[in-house]
């Protein structure tokens, strides 16, 4: 007996780690764009090497949250499976199973590296799904994904053991599942179908230049000329256009924007000062000794108005975990001569127009960093992102993340890209405009400022210790 338990712990491990891997590994491929880096002045071969480890360490680290919930399932549903034969037993373990995976997910999602929740698998087209998250956040979609696959499994498991013992198939399981797949559909469908009521006096027309600059040159002369032409053109064919407020992308014009003589000879702040029409314009903000990666509210006037900290940096792109360990060997990632530090986590973003919730690149894939700035007011997303040294793929996903972060507020987005995809979200989920990728793009379009709060913004992800506490109580009442 001994074992056989042994044999199926090892088993199990194993095909979770396997499936980890396979799903991770596949969705974070793009990382592997960032090589090579020898305009950074790394080698080749090196690059290569950090490429892989990049790729092998994330994917390890998405595979290990597989491996935890399968360890973890293992020993809070073997006391179920070996002591009770209710008919409930099938029910509890997938509720124990969607509990521990929604809970490992919200661990995860709060260490530096975090991209590939379960849901986000279902952006950008299953908007039904997806606006459970306006419930409780990215947790509802996720538990939605493993409660259907549990009972799908269990039906399986069932169906296999009456094979086994000369029983007709019981269809009931599979009823089950299919009968709560189309539920939680019903329920997505009806929060997208409600109207979007959107006031004149909240609409705002915003403009956004995709500068389509190449990492490899946008720290030399040619990038630097390229940049200040297609942003200054982009800015005053916008205000042409009579646009309230233009975005650009992170890091749009790489210099220190809080030293005003570095300002005054830009060619794009200059048409700032001409045009009068606001700039969220993405730079480098100096904090003490070391700089932030920032987007800077510049009114009419050319004064800097407001300003945001990027709060999730990039391990290893933006800073070196264990510095003091492995600094020495992977500090050429970085192409800036300091280190970048991140921001406050309590930001708050105000602009002539009200306030606006804001995420820069990284940042998208935190849904609770969005949750805040709304229950604090804000009315509309801002993100600015850039993604040139990586594939379509990963401008897909991005494009995704943010996606969801619109749906569970119920905001308008407004994505300003490098080089793809920039877009215009609606609060549904419904891309408005989204742009081609490497490609130089100039767009503008009228969102609405909202007020409105979800269920998730008012309470957070109240669902995953709710799922938890029923976990428990099922399992006490079932041993007993």
């Amino acid at each position: 007996m001994e074992e056989n338990s042994s044999f199926s712990f090892k088993f199990l491990i194993f095909n979770s780690l396997a499936w980890g891997i396979g799903y991770h590994g596949l969705a974070l491929s793009w990382i592997t764009g960032i090589h090579p880096m020898t305009w950074l002045g790394v080698p080749w071969w090196p690059s290569l090497a950090i490429a892989l480890f990049c790729w092998a360490f994330i994917t390890l680290w998405g595979a290990a949250l597989v491996a935890v919930w399968a360890w973890l399932f293992l020993i809070f549903n073997t006391p179920i499976i070996e002591r009770s034969k209710s008919k409930f037993s099938a029910l509890i373990s997938v509720l124990i199973g969607t509990a521990l995976w929604c809970a490992l997910e919200y661990l995860w999602s709060s260490s530096p590296l975090w991209w590939t929740s379960l849901s986000y698998t279902q952006s950008p087209h299953n908007l039904a799904i997806l606006h459970l998250g306006q419930l409780s956040g990215p947790s509802a979609s996720t538990a939605a994904i493993v409660a259907v696959n549990g009972l799908i499994a269990e039906a399986w498991v069932e169906g296999e053991k009456n094979q086994e013992e000369g029983r007709k198939v019981n269809f009931t399981p599979y009823i089950l599942a299919v009968t709560l797949c189309l539920i939680l559909h019903l329920i997505g469908f009806s929060l997208y179908s409600r109207p979007l009521t959107e006031e004149a006096k909240s609409q705002l027309k915003v403009g956004i230049i995709q500068g389509n600059v190449p990492n490899e040159i946008k720290f030399n002369s040619e990038g630097w000329g390229r940049a200040m032409e297609g942003y200054t053109t982009g800015y005053q064919n916008l205000a042409n256009q009579g646009v309230d407020a233009v975005l650009t992308p992170e890091t749009a014009l790489p210099f220190v924007w809080t030293n005003p003589n570095q300002r005054f000879d830009l060619s794009l702040y200059q048409a700032i000062l001409d045009r009068k029409v606001v700039a969220w314009v993405g730079g480098f903000g100096q904090q003490e000794n070391s700089i932030t990666n920032s987007l800077f509210t510049i009114n009419g006037y050319g004064e800097l108005v407001s300003r945001y900290d990027k709060t999730k940096l990039v391990p290893l792109g933006e800073y070196i975990p264990f510095e003091q360990f492995i600094g020495k060997i992977i500090n050429r990632l970085s192409p800036l001569d300091a280190h970048l530090v991140g921001g406050k986590s309590k930001q708050l973003f105000d602009t002539p127009f009200g306030r606006a919730i804001v995420g820069i690149c990284y940042d998208s894939a935190f849904a609770e960093h969005f949750r805040r700035q709304a229950a604090a007011g804000g009315e509309f997303i801002l993100t600015a992102s850039n993604d040139a040294h990586y594939t379509s793929a990963m401008m897909a996903q991005h494009h995704a993340q943010d996606l969801m972060r619109a749906i569970e507020i119920d905001r308008w987005a407004v994505r300003a890209t490098n080089t793809g995809y920039s877009a215009f979200i609606n609060p549904r989920g419904e891309t408005v405009w989204i742009s081609d990728v490497n490609s130089y793009e100039v767009q503008a379009a009228t969102i609405s400022r909202r007020k409105t709060q979800t269920l998730y913004v008012r309470w957070g992800d109240w669902l995953t210790p709710l799922l938890l506490v029923l976990g428990a109580i099922a399992q006490i009442f079932q041993r007993r």
